[in-house]
């Protein structure tokens, strides 16, 4: 085996049942057996930001650009700037994304469950209420 250039994929809009405002991600890595890592860059628009969702073996955010949040259902408000890394852990639902007046954009790297075990690698929730996303 010797290191190789991955292809280059084309930039995707986020799925409105997702995410609310315009996000646009771009899959960057997905390993074969045995690797499982995943890595995207996501961009979100000021406002823009996730629906509830979980992942089943955690995620790991590292904020590239802008201004942002995350925060874990029932949990505080963590304000996200540039050089920030937060790990979300296995199954715990939480949301991320732009503050109002700025994008903000990082880089997602999670990992895929076992294949054997018949669970998917995101699950997701219902959108965040006007009261939930601090504006």
């Amino acid at each position: 085996m010797s290191t190789e250039k991955l292809p280059n994929h084309p930039t995707a809009k986020g799925p409105e049942a997702w995410f609310a405002g315009d996000v646009y991600f771009n899959a960057y890595y997905a390993g074969a057996e045995p690797s499982r890592a995943r890595l995207n860059l996501v961009r979100f628009t000021p406002g823009a930001h996730t629906a509830w969702h979980r992942h089943t073996v955690g995620q790991t955010l590292h904020v590239t650009e802008g201004y942002g949040y995350v925060q874990s259902r029932g949990g505080e408000l963590i304000q996200l700037r540039p050089g920030d890394t937060v790990h979300t852990p296995a199954g715990e639902w939480h949301w991320h994304g732009a503050s109002a007046e700025q994008f903000m954009c990082h880089l997602a790297l999670w990992e895929a469950p076992d294949p054997l075990s018949g669970e998917p690698e995101t699950e997701w929730g219902e959108k965040l209420t006007p009261e939930e996303y601090p504006g």
